[in-house]
């Protein structure tokens, strides 16, 4: 199987507010559900659209649809992970999957991204003013433009080795529980900033539009 080098788009059902994905040459936009009404809405035509289609109603006129049982064991977003890791995806950025009325469902999320880095892959949640990644035995880099507050959890019982430079609160060779919220609530200052953990995952929660750079 070809692993693809484009990014593959996932738009959930939770309000995208606006944080809209912007797909170039190569890359391909999934539909997950009633992420159809928001891409319908935001004015994109997805390459694909799967789901079990509760949340919108009805299994949309579309070329390309996928139709699950109500009955699942998985999300819908994460059967379009699914399908997609098949199809040879490995580089995600998820929309709609943050928010909204349904703590659940963003719990769901977080967990997808754990599924995705088991799998060999990497993703973004890109919400409407947060977004998350799951950082595991690596680093990353913010730009200076970076603004506002950024938060780490652990995804698992513990991170050994975090650092944090750059940031209002940094760190050195610390280790983070899930059992004490030490890295809640940091603050960017105007630099550049960087996180790194040696040994474990951490859900890297931060506000506005800029991505980090993943650092080898």
């Amino acid at each position: 199987m070809t692993m693809k080098e484009h990014i593959c788009y996932i738009v959930g059902a939770a309000p995208l507010g606006d944080a809209l994905p912007h797909p170039q040459p190569g890359d391909y936009l999934i539909a997950a559900d009633a992420g159809y009404a928001s891409l319908e809405a935001a004015g994109l035509e997805p390459d694909f659209v799967m789901g079990d289609f509760d949340s919108l109603g009805a299994a949309p006129e579309h070329p390309n649809v996928e139709t699950h049982s109500v009955i699942k064991d998985d999300t819908d977003l994460l059967l379009a992970v699914r399908w997609a890791l098949a199809e040879g995806w490995r580089r995600f950025r998820i929309y709609g999957a943050l928010g909204g009325k349904r703590l659940d469902q963003t719990l769901a999320s977080l967990q997808t991204l754990r599924f995705l880095k088991e799998h060999g892959a990497d993703g973004l949640l890109i919400g409407d003013g947060w977004n998350v990644a799951l950082l595991q035995n690596g680093a990353l880099r913010f730009p200076a433009a970076a603004e506002g507050w950024l938060s780490l959890f652990t995804s698992g019982d513990r991170a050994e080795g975090v650092t944090l430079r750059g940031l209002k609160y940094e760190l050195t060779g610390a280790e983070l529980t899930c059992t004490f919220p030490l890295g809640v609530s940091n603050e960017f200052l105007g630099r550049s900033a960087t996180i790194s953990v040696e040994k474990g995952s951490l859900f890297v929660l931060w506000q506005g539009g800029l991505l980090p750079e993943v650092l080898k």
